[in-house]
């Protein structure tokens, strides 16, 4: 059980500690970022219950819509939830950058234990394929869920905009991810250009957050200089 529990945690631990240590101005309070990551956690009970009582009842029938609605909406409703209403408003969100250590915060929380379930119930074996597909995909939607969360905090224009594409992008992505995986036969032929598309875009949305915080800082430097002289 020490065996599986390592496993299932430590790659989300992992890719939380690589985007994290992407922050270079102002890192985060690790208690803060600890906590999103404990409420992402907990989402995965409700969030298991509701697709329970879909799964029992038949609700969804087409594996499209299961791929789309019961899986990829439900999960990426519920973390962009807690990003949106619970940390927006916080203190320490205080740079465009923070929205990506946040939202990765907040879906890592979840994929890691998403991940422990899967490896209790299927096995150890499954350990390096979670890390790769299920586990890294949950961070770069939370990845690019939270660089339009900053875009929307720290721009004046579009502010709408933003925070629906905060939610819209992730679900898109994650229904796609979903799709794949349950409906195409070939599915490793397709993951793979999909995983590297993913891998692309998250990456070039650090770059663009870098930038954000770098011109707050350089804004907010020139106000207080302003002000001082």
């Amino acid at each position: 059980m020490l065996g599986i529990l390592s496993a299932g945690v430590a790659p989300g631990l992992a890719l939380l500690s690589y985007f994290y240590l992407k922050d270079e101005y102002e890192p985060e309070p690790i208690s803060f970022v600890l906590r999103t990551f404990l409420y992402g956690a907990l989402l995965v009970f409700p969030i298991m219950f509701i697709q329970h009582v879909i799964d029992t009842e038949h609700l969804i029938k087409s594996q499209i819509l299961e791929a789309f609605l019961s899986t990829s909406l439900l999960e990426e409703f519920f973390k962009w939830f807690i990003l949106f209403y619970v940390v927006y408003q916080h203190v320490e969100f205080d740079e465009p950058f923070d929205g990506i250590v946040y939202g990765v915060s907040v879906s890592l929380g979840f994929a890691t234990v998403e991940n422990i379930f899967y490896l209790i119930a299927n096995g150890i074996q499954h350990a390096i394929a979670r890390a790769l597909l299920p586990v890294s995909s949950h961070a770069l939607f939370g990845v690019i869920m939270g660089f339009y969360i900053g875009k929307a905090k720290f721009t004046d224009r579009n502010k709408s905009l933003w925070v629906i594409l905060s939610l819209f992008l992730p679900f898109i992505l994650h229904g796609s991810y979903d799709y794949i995986m349950l409906s195409l036969k070939q599915w490793l032929f397709y993951i793979f250009p999909f995983m590297l598309f993913l891998w692309w875009l998250g990456l070039r949305k650090v770059k663009k957050a870098k930038i954000l915080s770098a011109n707050h800082f350089k804004k907010q430097y020139t106000i207080q200089k302003t002000l001082h002289s």
